[in-house]
């Protein structure tokens, strides 16, 4: 049975005026494209389909939000990084991000999500500055977690809490395929939408 049995698609924005309303509280995923961002929103919400998996990295090119309960929703950011579009819909996803976190008052936090075989990068680094700014919140999701041996992945880990080390940012690892961290990712969520 699902952790959200009742999770659903509420709507899709492409420009500012579209988002949903700004109620309640919500939490972003952002990552870089082939980051398996979908795969995690997937796996943490127990629901296969819930958001688009491909293989065509940037497939997500809107703002997509997911109801888990009324006013608490989760929020699927477009990917960035080597995503095969136009410049121009590359810069328009970016002025289109920048706004969501600049205009959203019930975004509670963001979850990052980083490839654990790539570790942090200057757009990582940038999605959590915009969120900091805000004082927001920030959990980072190593993913593919599987396929890196013991040592890697400990080291990875290690490197990304010392990279953060500064800030109130979170880390765990996380691997959709051998069903790894899903319960202490669910507990961030639930800790960060139980506010009023």
């Amino acid at each position: 049975m699902s952790t959200y049995p009742n999770v659903k698609f509420l709507t899709s924005a492409a420009e500012v005026h579209q988002l949903a309303p700004d109620l309640g509280r919500e939490i972003a995923f952002a990552g870089r494209s082939n980051s398996g961002k979908s795969t995690a929103i997937n796996a943490i919400t127990q629901r296969s389909g819930l958001a688009r998996v491909s293989r065509t990295p940037g497939r997500t090119q809107l703002i997509n939000f997911f109801e888990l309960a009324p006013d608490r929703r989760l929020v699927d950011l477009p990917g960035y990084g080597f995503a095969k579009v136009p410049e121009r819909v590359r810069l328009h996803w970016l002025q289109l991000m920048e706004q969501y976190f600049n205009v959203r008052e019930s975004l509670v936090g963001l979850v990052l999500i980083v490839d654990s075989r790539r570790g942090l990068n200057p757009q990582d680094a940038g999605m959590l500055e915009w969120v900091l700014a805000r004082d927001r919140l920030a959990h980072i999701l190593l993913t593919k977690a599987d396929k890196l041996n013991r040592r890697d992945s400990d080291r990875v880990f290690r490197e990304t809490k010392a990279a953060c080390s500064d800030t109130a940012v979170t880390v765990q690892l996380f691997s959709a395929h051998a069903k790894q961290g899903f319960e202490e990712a669910r507990q961030v969520l639930d800790g960060w939408l139980a506010g009023p």
